[in-house]
């Protein structure tokens, strides 16, 4: 089964090899069929501690590497700094 990759920002990196990633899908209201945002906040493993605040990264699903981590962050998506 693939792994799910989602984007996001970075919105904390004060843990020691954790970063904090907001994910943002948008959704539309079953009732009013208007598209809504929904955010996800997601920890994920940083093991170079490379990411800081504000940095669009791509995070991956991964094994549990603690009890509230499971995601690992792939790299930096510069494309969308761009966009």
């Amino acid at each position: 089964m693939p792994r799910r990759v989602l984007q996001g920002t970075v919105v904390s990196d004060k843990a020691d090899k954790t970063v904090v990633v907001t994910v943002q899908r948008r959704v539309m209201h079953p009732l009013y069929k208007k598209f809504i945002t929904r955010t996800k906040k997601l920890a994920a493993h940083d093991p170079e501690n490379r990411f800081k605040q504000g940095d669009m990264v791509r995070v991956r699903e991964c094994r549990p590497v603690s009890k509230s981590k499971r995601f690992e962050v792939l790299y930096e998506d510069s494309a969308a700094d761009n966009a």
